[in-house]
């Protein structure tokens, strides 16, 4: 992504789907390593968080201190999609307009949005209880 961003419009037309294609393949790994950490979870947070994304109450016996740790996680993940959404929006937009400032930008805001979704595993790596 770091060399992308010195990309020459002609090169960006014949490289952009190799840029996407890495910028998904950086996603995918993210997301994979986020399920993983949180499979790994106590069972109180786990159920938390799943009540979080599905947008329903929290169950009624979960601990306070789970759904507030489980609540905390959610948000990192929640600025972590944002980010990444806006680095989406920002590479759509470039292309759409054949922008290279653009182009730049989301490439930007794609290594801003990794460094959001790696701080949001390490937190949740911190909810595993050691053994």
């Amino acid at each position: 992504m770091t060399e992308a961003m010195t990309w020459s419009v002609m090169k960006w037309l014949r490289e952009k789907k190799r840029v996407r294609r890495t910028a998904d393949l950086a996603n995918a790994a993210l997301d994979q390593a986020s399920q993983a950490i949180r499979g790994r979870w106590p069972e109180a947070i786990r159920s938390a968080y799943d009540a979080l994304i599905a947008q329903r109450p929290v169950p009624v016996k979960t601990d306070p201190a789970a759904t507030l740790t489980a609540s905390k996680s959610h948000d990192a993940d929640d600025e972590a999609y944002r980010a990444r959404m806006d680095a989406e929006k920002a590479f759509d937009d470039a292309e759409r307009q054949l922008s290279t400032s653009l182009a730049r930008e989301g490439c930007r805001k794609a290594i801003h949005s990794w460094g959001l979704h790696e701080k949001a595993i390490r937190k949740a790596e911190a909810l595993i209880p050691s053994k």
